[in-house]
């Protein structure tokens, strides 16, 4: 301790020990300005590591990955949440809208249909998938739960398919990634990081990817497969990261006590719900003498006393000298819903949803609270969604355009002069309903009718197509005249040939 101590604390140990004591008591105490910071008895035992978020991860990565599989396939709680985040970013899929524009800035109705057209037979499992199993929509909500659970997700970019195009996508596991590789050889300037092969900027060069064979075993031979031909679908939460991290990581310690918690309870009210009955015997039996009584020993070698079953309405004599004693405990878990509760509401709110979405329990919510809840819930939706857009689907959107392009599939003659001009699109993500209609209905009206909003952007929220709305809309006013009946101010119709202005 001595050798911490400046000259002055140290001539003042000499002279008042006591005083120095006290001193380096209040130094220590005043030190820090934040409470997390000190290390005084309450922190003692808190001394995390600052590194780097990759040295931070790699330890434990495969490890968590497995505990966050083993909750997918055991945990109804874990299911819940990776169902509900399923059902929600991706529900039905995102649709394709083209936005090529003519020579006279308009849309090209015929090019932007045919391009849709083309994409939507392409989504097909026969098509965009090198082993023909999942459709486009499948893609995307395997890609959703693996990034939940393994924290990443993987697709190669491949030009062998035998549908439509040649254009497609084979998926794989981050647990390909060859993590084993070292840097030798390399470009220089180039490392091979936990498998993926980066630049002093750690920008993605390249993955090197473990060979399998065709029974899922994995060969000594890794290939190494250019970044621009694969898609990486991992969030990043430091600079320093370069791999990913499961989703649940953060959650599965209380995912798994709710798991303990449910089996113990389930366990002791099994327990409770069982009648015990004990034989008493107050004479001995056997016959008198040594070595003439029937002794039943266990595998210990020690004695055991015999079991008899009992069964519903057998009635049964006892030997004499026997006694009947009956155990029938009482008790319940009064406490389990509650704590059940409280934990599935932390491990909801962990991943940014509310307690609600993953328990569908309603019974403690009304139209407000339901409705915020429902609010704050989309809009950790939204950030899913607009992460899968940027990251995968636009990506996707371009090579399936290059790729029609190059067969002849679509017939542009100026493409490779102004290919921006044609890669033009959006997409639309899959909307939610509201939870009182009729209330939104108004709302929506109100903002649309003072400009606060707009036809396209209402339809959007629905996961609508605002130019089918109107087409449809435009049609079935078309058949209703056709057949002679009028569109009332409610938008119903009546068959008189009158318009009905009767209000309901």
């Amino acid at each position: 301790m001595t050798n911490k101590l400046n000259w002055i604390d140290r001539t003042l140990l000499q002279i008042a020990p006591k005083f120095t004591a006290e001193r380096l008591a209040w130094k220590t105490h005043v030190r820090t300005y934040y409470d997390s910071g000190n290390s005084e008895r309450l922190n003692a035992g808190w001394t995390p590591i600052n590194t780097t978020a990759e040295a931070t991860n790699q330890g434990e990565r495969d490890r968590i990955r497995s505990r966050a599989r083993d909750l997918e396939r055991n945990s109804d709680v874990a299911e819940a949440i990776l169902s509900t985040f399923e059902r929600n970013v991706i529900s039905t899929g995102f649709r394709l809208q083209a936005k090529v524009l003519d020579k006279k800035g308009n849309d090209d109705e015929t090019l932007n249909a045919q391009i849709e057209e083309l994409f939507s037979q392409w989504c097909k499992a026969k098509n965009c998938d090198i082993a023909e199993r999942s459709s486009f929509l499948e893609m995307q909500a395997m890609a959703m739960r693996r990034i939940k659970v393994d924290g990443g997700f993987i697709f190669i970019k491949s030009y062998q398919g035998t549908g439509n195009l040649p254009f497609c996508l084979q998926m794989r596991e981050v647990d390909d990634i060859d993590g084993a590789m070292y840097s030798s050889g390399l470009k220089v300037g180039n490392r091979i990081i936990n498998g993926i092969e980066v630049n002093e900027y750690n920008k993605q060069m390249a993955f090197w990817l473990r060979t399998t064979t065709p029974d899922g075993l994995y060969t000594i031979r890794s290939t190494r497969i250019d970044a621009k031909n694969v898609i990486y679908l991992n969030k990043l939460k430091r600079p320093s990261q370069i791999r990913e991290i499961s989703e649940l990581a953060i959650t599965s310690g209380r995912i798994r006590d709710i798991n303990e918690f449910v089996e113990a309870v389930s366990i002791k009210e099994r327990i409770l719900a069982c009648l015990s009955v004990f034989i008493k015997k107050i004479t001995p039996s056997g016959t008198i003498g040594r070595g003439t009584g029937t002794v039943t020993t266990g595998k210990d070698g020690q004695v055991a006393a015999p079991t008899r079953t009992i069964a519903p309405g057998i009635i049964s004599e006892l030997s004499p000298g026997e006694d009947v004693q009956v155990v029938n405990p009482n008790g319940q878990a009064t406490n389990a819903k509650e704590f059940i509760m409280f934990q599935q509401r932390l491990a909801g709110s962990g991943q940014g949803i509310s307690y609600e979405s993953v328990s569908r329990d309603l019974s403690q919510v009304n139209y407000s609270s339901a409705r915020q809840g429902l609010l704050e819930d989309q809009s950790t939706y939204k950030v899913w969604q607009l992460f899968f857009i940027e990251k995968f689907l636009d990506e996707v959107y371009k090579e399936f355009i290059i790729s029609a392009v190059i067969t002849n599939q679509l017939d542009i003659k100026d493409f490779w002069l102004d290919k921006e001009k044609y890669l033009k699109h959006s997409w639309i993500a899959p909307g939610w309903s509201w939870i009182d209609p009729l209330k939104e209905v108004k709302a929506n009206e109100t903002a649309l009718n003072t400009g606060q909003t707009t036809l396209a952007e209402l339809s959007a929220q629905r996961g609508q197509d605002w130019k089918e709305v109107l087409t449809q809309l435009k049609k079935e006013k078309d058949y209703k005249d056709k057949l002679g009946l009028v569109t009332t101010t409610t938008g119903g119709t009546n068959n008189a040939g009158k318009t009905d202005t009767t209000a309901p």
